[in-house]
């Protein structure tokens, strides 16, 4: 099923993100479970000495790798070599993640981009099915904007949209990756990552890290993970079905679409 509304623009899809959480997300935070981070000695401070000391080795080790990385990628897509966007981090905080481009700047007759996974090329098919798109997110790691287990960064275009229960994922630095704890769909719902986070918001231990270390390789690995990933074919957080449950673009009620279809330009603006 495709996750994308060719129909609707970009501005069109955040006016309806904006009204699902305003409709929607005071019902959704009555029925959502409270959640209980973590607060013990290593969530406070072993974690982060960790991954000053595991980064800068990873930094050394990978240099040679992101020179490859950025010759093939100025060869396959030219100037500029580097994707930067805005994220959110711990604590609502925002920081610029840096990455090597694997899409094109397509944009439909309306001057939108178009979805992802018609603008990413066969090279960056490949560097986003092995995980090499993530190198340089380890100066990230160093500088202290991210972790290297912890909740994936989103756009910050997203967070409005969070329940209050999955706010919680920004109680602690974003990751790589947050693993699923079971490797299992080739395609990895909304509402199964942002469970995911909250899990390991909760979970948060030296133990678990571990454990989501071996995991971290095994997904980056895992073949259905990993076609999935390199199509890049899930859609956009959108907010919540009136169950508690994350959608993304595909599933926006019927009576959304009509109704922002139905606003002057004026309003749209």
């Amino acid at each position: 099923m495709s996750t994308y509304q060719p129909d609707l623009t970009a501005r069109q899809i955040e006016l309806i993100g904006r009204k699902l959480a305003a409709d929607r997300r005071e019902a959704v935070d009555s029925i959502q479970d409270e959640v209980h981070p973590a607060t013990g000695l290593y969530a406070r401070y072993g974690k982060r000495c960790l991954d000053i000391a595991l980064s800068a080795v990873a930094l050394v080790v990978t240099l040679p790798i992101n020179l490859v990385i950025a010759v093939v990628t100025l060869a396959d897509l030219g100037r500029p070599l580097f994707f930067r966007q805005v994220r959110v981090g711990r604590n609502a905080e925002r920081f610029t993640i840096v990455k090597f481009r694997n899409m094109t700047e397509e944009r439909n007759e309306k001057g939108d981009l178009l979805p992802p996974e018609q603008r990413v090329t066969k090279w960056g098919k490949f560097v986003r099915k092995t995980s090499l798109d993530e190198l340089l997110n380890f100066w990230s790691i160093f500088k202290g904007d991210m972790s290297i287990i912890g909740p994936r960064p989103l756009p910050e275009v997203y967070l409005q949209r969070f329940s209050r229960r999955h706010m919680h994922r920004l109680d602690v630095r974003p990751g790589l990756e947050c693993p699923p704890r079971h490797l299992g769909s080739s395609v990895w719902t909304w509402n199964e990552q942002l469970e995911n986070d909250i899990w390991y918001v909760e979970h948060l231990s030296f133990k678990t890290d571990l454990i989501m270390a071996v995991n971290l390789v095994r997904f980056a690995f895992d073949c259905k993970s990993a076609t999935a990933r390199a199509v890049a074919k899930r859609g956009s957080f959108m907010g919540y079905d009136l169950d508690g449950k994350a959608i993304n673009d595909a599933d926006i009620p019927a009576e959304y679409i009509e109704w922002v279809k139905g606003l002057s330009g004026e309003e749209i603006l």
